[in-house]
């Protein structure tokens, strides 16, 4: 059960959800036509590669998840705990989606697929950041679980059983962050192509920034309170 959520939590669920939606919508609009940020599809599309024994299309969706993967790997090797707790690392791990994301600008923009898979290890590492909070799973980068909460909520309300209102509203929160990112998203590549892309990695910098500023501000009264002469 979510006890109680800080407001620089919900603040930054939606702003990496909204993150999220841009980076995915841009990869289903591009030359590939892909999401990058959803595995389920692009593992059936990896299955029915392998079954029409299309070598090219394994590797390249193979190597899709596996970049995904591998960004979650790099959260867990910077980060090292899964539960959300102010002072880790995130602003490191920030800065790396950022850069990621930076990097994959110029790769899809000569049309080069090795630009879908920086996106993706960015998208992973962001995901694999916050993977739980209050002992609820949070993720930012799909849909699925915030939407099956939502029907069991629905459920729920309808058979008058009490509802988790926290939960409920970090569902929202990360709904409406990826909607609004995707239509941001749509709106910037029609007009400025794989440079929307800009947008989020500029985005995740900023946050990376917020957060190194609020750990700073958190922990300079602590200081000052150690430093007190002792009675």
């Amino acid at each position: 059960m979510i006890t109680k959520l800080p407001r620089w939590v919900w603040a930054g669920t939606w702003a990496l959800a909204f993150i999220a939606g841009m980076v995915n919508v841009v990869g289903l609009l591009g030359f590939e036509k892909q999401a990058i940020t959803h595995l389920t599809g692009n593992t059936s599309l990896l299955a029915a590669a392998l079954a029409s024994a299309d070598i090219t299309a394994t590797l390249h969706f193979a190597a899709l998840i596996g970049a995904f993967v591998a960004g979650c790997t790099l959260s867990g090797f910077i980060i090292q705990d899964s539960t959300l707790q102010i002072g880790r690392r995130y602003g490191v791990a920030l800065s790396l989606v950022s850069s990621l994301l930076f990097v994959s600008v110029p790769l899809l923009m000569h049309n080069s697929a090795f630009g879908m898979y920086t996106a993706a290890c960015a998208c992973g590492l962001q995901n694999a950041m916050v993977s739980t909070y209050s002992g609820s799973v949070v993720r930012t980068t799909h849909l699925s679980g915030m939407f099956t909460d939502l029907g069991i909520f629905l459920g729920h309300f309808l058979r008058g059983l009490p509802v988790e209102i926290r939960r409920l509203h970090l569902c929202v929160t990360v709904i409406t962050g990826f909607l609004c990112g995707g239509v941001v998203g749509t709106i910037t590549f029609r007009s400025f192509g794989y440079s929307a892309l800009f947008i989020p990695a500029t985005l995740t910098a900023s946050v990376s920034m917020v957060y190194g500023l609020y750990c700073i501000r958190k922990s300079v009264p602590s200081q000052l309170l150690d430093s007190r002469p002792k009675i």
